[in-house]
């Protein structure tokens, strides 16, 4: 779609948007349900088209894109009436007595999702079902290399009855995320590379409107000497090579305790081995979502293996497939300059790197210009928060991989180069509204007139005040 057409859907949705936010937000979370019961109905032909447009397993496809959105639309269409309720604020001091305030959360407006192509179903779905509930209409692009499956969201709804224009899909490529920025929406709300997201934030500052950036990771694991390494040695697979490594917090960087580095690396690549990669049928590591990423994998391991890094299973395209495909690599001998330490590899690749302490390895886990997610590994949960607390990240799971996004009542966002604001929790629908502070006098306005226009006499008695309110720990701990 041009930019033509991004207005034309633009004034549908402004047309549409009173109506819709005048229904409640219970009644708003109906249409929700109603498209959830539809999903659910529709889950084998949604994995379908995930797995045709990704080439995915089929597992991933459901585990990713179904069962998260079912799990974001039950929770949403559950809570969001509490979380956007009305909030009545008990003031402080004086102005108790005075002044009663209640918290309003209106809808912005108009508010435009750009989603990526990892996560096609729920990065879409997310974010929107959260914009609507707030009351806003929104316009939707997907990734042009998953169109099909950002369409899925906007078949849904539609089914469910959503009004007309209050949700639209607009496919097309970056042209087209670029005409909806600049078309005039209220927030725009993007997943997807560092780079085009500073774009998007320059556009939305231009225009002063909101903008939420979920962007890259290169989360850092760190294994502990008291480890349960063969839950590590799952939870690195898992979390390096789950979505053929393609997703925001999948593992990028592995720090192990040199004392037991050598079992934890036999038992990595022991799993490595083992996963089974096809195009039919069953299996656990699928294709490159499209050829320029797979160019950056091949190009971040090549440079490691030309600068001394050992490849202990994978590294190279799978020659038994055509197509995308790169084998799950695990590599040791990296040094943190090289690209694959630095950069976003966003492929299935885990570097291992032994460390002396703790201390080594969250001070090499914090050196990095992205701080999305991060996980720790010990029988110590005590001691794990610890290192958690002093790891510069968006969200730090222990004994886990980075699953923070799936946790809907916790926020989820990045530090650093890793984004802008945050999403889930209550932050999630808040943010597609803003609070509104209605703040209503007890008396009918009657206190303004005493003190405009000014006086010596009153400035004096308002000295006094001050001295009464303030002057003593007794008064301030009562004001």
């Amino acid at each position: 779609m041009n930019a033509d057409d991004v207005r034309e859907a633009l004034e549908r949705a402004r047309k549409a948007q009173p109506a819709w936010a005048q229904r409640s937000v219970g009644e708003r979370a109906k249409f929700v349900q109603r498209a959830l019961a539809i999903l659910i109905e529709r889950q084998d032909r949604i994995v379908e088209i995930v797995m045709r447009e990704s080439g995915k397993p089929a597992s991933e496809a459901l585990m990713i894109d179904v069962f998260a959105a079912c799990d974001a639309m039950t929770y949403w269409s559950k809570h969001a009436p509490r979380i956007l309720r009305p909030e009545r604020k008990r003031l402080h001091g004086m102005l108790r007595f005075m002044k009663k305030l209640e918290i309003v959360y209106r809808p912005l407006g108009v508010v435009g999702v750009i989603s990526p192509w990892n996560g096609p179903v729920i990065l879409s779905l997310n974010p929107t079902v959260q914009a609507l509930l707030a009351g806003n209409t929104v316009l939707l692009k997907p990734s042009e290399v998953t169109p099909f499956s950002g369409q899925i969201v906007g078949d849904l709804f539609s089914a469910a009855g959503l009004p007309e224009g209050v949700l639209t899909v607009l496919t097309g490529d970056g042209e087209t995320g670029a005409a909806l920025v600049a078309a005039g929406v209220d927030k725009i709300s993007f997943t997807g590379s560092v780079a085009t997201g500073r774009r998007v934030a320059v556009a939305c500052a231009e225009r002063l409107i909101p903008c939420t950036l979920e962007l890259g990771g290169k989360d850092p694991m760190i294994v502990c000497a008291d480890a349960d390494l063969d839950a590590a040695a799952g939870g690195a697979v898992a979390g390096g090579f789950l979505n053929t490594g393609q997703y925001c917090c999948g593992t990028e960087r592995v720090y192990v305790m040199e004392e037991v580095a050598d079992l934890f690396t036999e038992k990595v690549v022991a799993r490595a081995r083992a996963l089974r990669q096809a195009d039919v049928g069953e299996f656990d590591v699928g294709a490159m979502f499209w050829p320029r990423q797979l160019e950056i994998v091949e190009r971040h391991v090549e440079e490691a293996k030309a600068r001394g890094a050992q490849v202990l299973v994978g590294g190279r395209r799978n020659p038994a497939l055509k197509g995308l495909y790169y084998e799950p690599t695990v590599m040791s001998g990296v040094s943190d300059d090289m690209a694959l330490m630095r950069e976003e590899t966003f492929g299935p690749v885990l570097p291992i790197v032994r460390v002396r302490d703790v201390e080594e390895a969250i001070a090499r886990a914090n050196d990095t210009s992205y701080g999305l997610g991060a996980n720790v590994w010990t029988r110590d949960t005590k001691r794990g928060r610890e290192i958690a607390l002093r790891i510069d990240s968006g969200s730090v799971c222990i004994n886990d991989m980075t699953m923070t996004y799936g946790a809907t009542e916790a926020p989820f966002g990045g530090r650093k180069d890793s984004g802008v604001g945050q999403v889930n929790g209550s932050l999630g629908p808040r943010g597609y509204a803003y609070a509104q502070p209605i703040l209503t006098d007890r008396f009918g306005g009657r206190q303004a007139a005493k003190h405009y226009p000014y006086s010596r006499e009153k400035d004096e008695g308002m000295k006094k005040f001050i001295r009464f309110l303030f002057g003593s720990p007794l008064a301030r701990w009562l004001s």
